[in-house]
């Protein structure tokens, strides 16, 4: 299976976070799965340390690039994805993710309500 990782389960897995759960640690350690994480994700998560929502350790991407994940790059492809997705959901970087799984033929593996709303593969852990 080909996954990707929302935003807060690439942060629960490198925190090794009990909010991670079980389903979600599973899928994601199954050696045959390839994980992905996105750009868009970084870029949501800087965002959000520059505004002091959340704190990033200095060596994060050290700490990202030491698991065994494909990153994922925001193409044109991805954002011509967006243009046919309803508007179930406003957050942008939600937006592009579930774009980028459509796009990719990924599964998003998230708990994000609205994602069920959407024509996506999802996992929801």
């Amino acid at each position: 299976m080909r996954v990707l990782l929302d935003t807060h389960f690439l942060l629960w897995w490198l925190d090794d976070a009990p909010e991670l759960g079980d389903k979600a640690r599973e899928v994601i350690s199954r050696p045959e799965n390839l994980i992905f994480y996105s750009a868009a994700s970084l870029w949501e998560l800087r965002i959000k340390e520059s505004t002091g929502k959340i704190d990033l350790p200095e060596n994060f991407a050290t700490i990202l690039q030491s698991e065994p994940f494909e990153a994922l790059g925001v193409t044109v492809r991805h954002t011509e994805a967006l243009r046919g997705l309803p508007m179930h959901h406003r957050d942008p970087f939600d937006r592009m993710l579930i774009a980028q799984a459509v796009a990719e033929k990924l599964t998003l593996l998230t708990r994000d309500e609205f994602i069920p709303l959407y024509d996506v593969a999802s996992i929801k852990a």
